[in-house]
């Protein structure tokens, strides 16, 4: 297969494991040969949100989403929005959602100061619920919607 970058990072919290991460990892796999994959830690985790699954399961969670892939890639915990794509000259593009784009282009800038090349920064659009709205991991632990975005009913 001919993929477009010979190295991808993509990175994410990846909680209550949903359509809309299965679309960034997806969109990582079809575009480059070998994948980075950053899940947050427990401590970085739980600086965004309470209730948050433990790193283990949600790296297992990862784990089973990609075992049809035949591509290279690596899991790393992460302890920050940039994890190690402020520093791996190997990089050359990262995916991210609409909602963290701004991490990108931080981390190019971050990139251009350590002297790297910068990455193209490849943003999804959202995967939506039945109603329209953005799945979401907090939507989940609300008990709003499924992970497939169907809408739970009172």
């Amino acid at each position: 297969m001919d993929y477009t970058y010979n190295k991808i990072a993509v990175g994410g919290t990846f909680d209550k494991f949903h359509k809309g991460h299965e679309q960034l990892i997806k969109t990582a796999f079809d575009m480059a040969e070998n994948v980075l994959i950053g899940v947050s830690s427990d401590a970085f985790a739980s600086r965004k949100s309470h209730n948050v699954e433990c790193c283990e399961k949600r790296i297992k969670n990862v784990k089973e989403a990609i075992k049809d892939y035949d591509n290279n890639y690596t899991i790393i915990e992460i302890n920050d929005a940039m994890g190690t794509a402020d520093i791996d000259a190997n990089l050359d593009a990262i995916v991210v959602s609409e909602e963290t784009e701004e991490s990108a282009v931080y981390i190019n800038k971050i990139r251009h100061e350590n002297g790297l090349k910068l990455l193209d920064i490849v943003v999804i659009k959202w995967v939506l619920a039945d109603d329209n709205i953005p799945i979401s991991s907090t939507r989940i632990r609300k008990g709003e919607i499924t992970q497939d975005g169907v809408i739970i009913s009172d």
